[in-house]
């Protein structure tokens, strides 16, 4: 039996992070560089994407 995929284990491209954190594209990269984001993960040569756990923790990060 398989496990189903939860909203945490989700993989969001860019417009789909946009939708979730209120930062700009710039400063997300910014951020990714200064190590104040989560990485993100290359799937392919053209395709990047964030884990949403990773994204949910941060923003949990955020508020307290």
């Amino acid at each position: 039996m398989t496990n189903p995929i939860t909203p945490q284990d989700r993989l969001l491209r860019m417009p789909q992070l946009l939708e979730i954190v209120p930062l700009g594209k710039s400063t997300i990269w910014a951020y990714v560089r200064q190590r104040k984001f989560p990485a993100p993960v290359k799937i392919s040569s053209r395709c990047t994407v964030w884990k949403e756990s990773e994204i949910q923790a941060w923003l949990a990060q955020l508020a307290a």
